[in-house]
């Protein structure tokens, strides 16, 4: 299987290529440069670098958020598009359990997160079954650091938990944090070159027949944009 796997969440953003179950190219967002400028470039860069092509791909998969409104609007419809003109699937998969998977497979809750500017931070709580299955504890969030290390030791109780995150300084500042490393609770440190990631979940899924076609792949923002945030509407205004 040739997989494809897009993250353009946030400025750490990256593509990559799986073959057959092996990574063959993986390019990091390093730059200031827009992901409207930089995403095509990146890919082609990619499939050439693993001598293939867009046609050439069985399976697109892409994270669809937590993150950024721009950042998920240009990966996502680029993905749209694609699966459109060369009749593609696609798999969409959260960012958060991307990371949380690097916390591994063992029964247990596993909490991941990252920056999301702004004093918060985007959080999800997993938990792990003895059969190895996922299961996302509530809804993903956005919300300060320290709240959600509180949030989870209120769900967990004395359960000791592995932190993925490529955040760790965030955590690791925090006095909540530092009360559950006394407790035993793992901190792992994740690359931020997600979209390897991204591909090896999508390809899980798409084996488990868990794919969709574009008019169905929708972003998980979490957080309204900016300018959802900055406008007033003007009936509300009493003016």
């Amino acid at each position: 299987m040739n997989t494809l796997g897009i993250d353009t969440c946030e400025r750490r953003g990256s593509v990559a290529l799986r073959r057959d179950g092996r990574l063959i190219s993986l390019l990091r967002h390093e730059s200031a440069i827009d992901y409207s400028s930089w995403l095509l470039p990146a890919v082609e860069k990619c499939l050439g670098e693993a001598d293939s092509t867009l046609e050439g791909m069985d399976l697109l998969a892409v994270a669809t958020g937590p993150g950024s409104f721009t950042g998920l609007r240009v990966g996502l419809t680029t993905v749209k598009a694609w699966a459109e003109l060369y009749g593609k699937p696609i798999v969409g998969v959260s960012r958060l359990e991307v990371l949380a998977r690097f916390a591994g497979a063992e029964p247990g809750f596993v909490a991941a997160s990252f920056d999301a500017q702004r004093g918060q931070t985007f959080g999800g709580l997993y938990r792990v079954n003895v059969t190895s299955d996922w299961e996302l504890m509530e809804q993903e969030m956005v919300i300060a650091p320290e709240e959600f290390v509180r949030w989870v030791r209120e769900r967990v109780g004395e359960t000791k938990v592995r932190w993925a995150t490529p955040d760790a300084e965030i955590l690791e500042g925090l006095a909540p944090w530092r009360e559950c490393a006394e407790r035993g609770d793992l901190l792992v440190h994740c690359d931020a070159g997600l979209a390897a990631g991204v591909a090896e979940l999508g390809e899980q899924r798409a084996r488990r027949g868990e794919t969709i076609d574009s008019l169905r792949l929708d972003a998980n923002y979490v957080r309204r944009s900016d300018a959802e945030i900055l406008w007033k509407d003007p009936a509300s205004d009493g003016s």
